[in-house]
């Protein structure tokens, strides 16, 4: 019996302290993957052949944003922007419609694989669950910054 509390201890104290180094970026991507799947409905089929899609979407635009837009951060903030000349405005601006350009064809792409997995429906649904769940996390967000400064 003690050892079966011990290990329930043990565990308790595994999980609390692995909860805490996780970022909240996987956070937020758990509370997603819960949201879509309980309102989206997918037969396990589905499912099987929807979550590489989507994780390999995902994945591609994370990168894209993270790492495209990063490299032009230090130039469109503080004086780095007031320092910009014309031409160098003009580079950066066909560099954002690349990125842009970059982002369509990943989504138009997207669409394409999902239509092989789910219908065009769902499609939509998943398209609305995003924007709600987007939406849910920003007005927590706000929430949480209010708390802090009041």
């Amino acid at each position: 019996m003690k050892k079966y509390i011990f290990l329930l201890i043990i565990s308790v104290f595994s999980i609390q302290a692995y909860a805490q180094k996780t970022s909240k970026h996987d956070q937020i991507k758990s509370l997603k993957i819960a949201y879509f799947t309980e309102h989206l409905n997918l037969s396990s089929e589905e499912a099987e052949k929807f979550w590489p899609i989507y994780n390999a979407h995902e994945n591609k635009m994370h990168e894209i944003k993270f790492s495209e837009y990063k490299k032009l951060k230090p130039q469109l903030r503080g004086e780095g922007f007031e320092n910009l000349s014309d031409a160098d405005a003009k580079v950066i601006l066909k560099k954002l419609e690349a990125i842009e350009t970059n982002e369509y064809e990943l989504n138009r792409k997207y669409t394409k694989d999902l239509e092989k997995v789910i219908s065009a429906k769902k499609i939509i649904l998943l398209k609305k669950l995003e924007d709600d769940f987007n939406r849910k996390l920003l007005d927590r967000l706000r929430k949480e910054y209010h708390r802090k400064n009041d």
